[in-house]
């Protein structure tokens, strides 16, 4: 049981710019739903509590604020479902939280219910203008662990930009002060649509096209209902070498190709996966796709500065594929669908996009995805497809506040049958963590063949 000992408003400790910003197409169709991040430091031995000061949290968080002003203030909806951000500086929510379980009870910190407690709540039925954009709950283990959950605004950040803020703000906890190259861009005016509005250059199926539904089936109201489950599944280095020496094993006399990544590999593995699994109660002939998100900062050109803030992502899918075609083809089959959506994404696609969502009337339905269990208006991106999500790249433990690194960072929350994350492990030595939702019905078959798959 965790119990909430305070809550804090926390503001800029100086001054900050004021004024409303109009935000661009990139941060118009994320999610306006806070993402959930836990971060979680173990004690160095036992009975030892970590030296934690809630006050010096609030005084680095205050500071961190000063850099990072545009996540102090607040949204409001405009005409067409648009939001737009008032730098009012009314300040961000801290929670001070104390738990009576240990560390060694919530296991390998999937995201269950009660992990879900360790990430702050936000009430949605209240008006967005009352919403703090970062909430943060710091809860207390009686064994002397910690957790820091967060709860961050996705129409504000992407992964990237949110890991900026808390490992710039765990330095500034540490007694360092930020540097210039901890800074972060803020001109959000480098991403909008062309002005004026282009015609769109392309046919844009990651916002004009609905994900295939089962055979036999209209909607996908039947498997939303569906109980689901979540796991943790863990790669070691030579697991992930395994899967990505067999996705470019069929590829070989093709000189022209770049060698399937980690990712692609991984999450090439994954779709085939579930596609068995699932296909026990479907057709070989039925159809599927992969939604992925990718980070179009070097894409563009000019590319986008390093430190830009905000959501500088974008949705791709893969095109339909069948199972029968994904389940008797090899890995590099899936891992090439998988690179299709990927490579689509140029710049001259990028900013077609922008000018797609920009010249709709109404973005409403482009938003992809909602970080609230059982939403009913999200779009469903379960059975028979999958999201596949990437972290790999993010320095998400870099988040020292002073106890040393996390043991472990992960999403509070997967809310949909299908929804993945596949990222980087506190051992730093290429083993992969994957945070996975899948229907209960297919799960323990699902880790079975996952792993049987590799040792083929």
């Amino acid at each position: 049981m965790t119990s909430i000992r305070s809550i804090s408003i926390v503001v800029p400790s100086e001054p900050t710019p004021s004024g409303v910003l109009r935000l661009p197409e990139t941060d118009q169709v994320a999610q306006w739903t806070h993402a959930p991040i836990i971060n979680i430091y173990r004690a160095k031995s036992n009975n030892i509590t970590i030296p934690f000061s809630f006050e010096a949290m609030k005084n680095s968080l205050s500071r961190a604020l000063i850099h990072f002003y545009p996540l102090a203030g607040r949204l409001h909806w405009i005409e067409g479902g648009r939001l737009e951000l008032d730098c009012n500086a009314m300040g961000v929510q801290l929670l001070e939280a104390y738990s009576e379980a240990e560390l060694v009870e919530l296991g390998d910190f999937a995201p269950t219910d009660a992990v879900r407690d360790l990430v702050p709540k936000v009430d949605y039925t209240t008006p967005i203008e009352e919403w703090p954009l970062l909430l943060v709950q710091v809860t207390r283990f009686r064994c002397g662990g910690l957790c820091v959950g967060v709860a961050i605004s996705h129409t504000m950040v992407d992964g990237r930009s949110a890991t900026h803020f808390i490992n710039s703000w765990a330095k500034l906890s540490r007694g360092y002060d930020l540097e210039d190259v901890d800074m972060p861009f803020l001109d959000r005016t480098v991403l909008r649509s062309s002005e004026p509005v282009r015609t769109p250059r392309f046919v844009h199926i990651e916002y004009t096209t609905k994900p295939p539904v089962l055979i036999g089936r209209t909607d996908a109201n039947e498997e939303r209902k569906k109980e689901t489950s979540v796991t943790l599944l863990k790669l070691t280095r030579e697991q992930v070498e395994v899967l990505k020496k067999r996705a470019n094993q069929d590829v070989v006399g093709v000189t022209t190709i770049r060698p399937y990544s980690r990712y692609e590999a991984i999450a090439g593995h994954m779709w085939r996966c579930a596609c068995k699994v699932r296909a026990v109660d479907s057709h070989n002939s039925q159809s599927t796709r992969a939604r992925l998100v990718v980070d179009i900062r070097n894409r563009l050109k000019p590319s986008l500065p390093e430190r830009y803030f905000g959501n500088a992502i974008s949705v791709t899918m893969t095109p339909i594929c069948l199972y029968e075609d994904l389940l008797s083809k090899p890995l590099s089959y899936s891992a090439g669908k998988l690179r299709e959506a990927i490579e689509r994404m140029d710049d001259e696609y990028i900013r077609s996009a922008l000018d797609f969502i920009s010249s709709q009337k109404d973005v409403s339905g482009l938003r992809s995805s909602f970080h609230m269990q059982g939403y009913s208006e999200a779009p469903f991106l379960g059975n028979p497809n999958i999201s596949l999500g990437s972290w790999i790249g993010l320095p998400i433990y870099d988040a020292d506040f002073g106890w040393g690194k996390p043991i472990y960072v992960g999403p509070g929350l997967l809310n949909m049958d299908g929804k993945s994350f596949i990222m980087p492990s506190p051992t730093a030595d290429g083993s992969l963590i994957i945070a996975f939702r899948l229907q209960t019905q297919f799960m323990d078959s699902f880790k079975k063949i996952f792993y049987e798959d590799i040792m083929e």
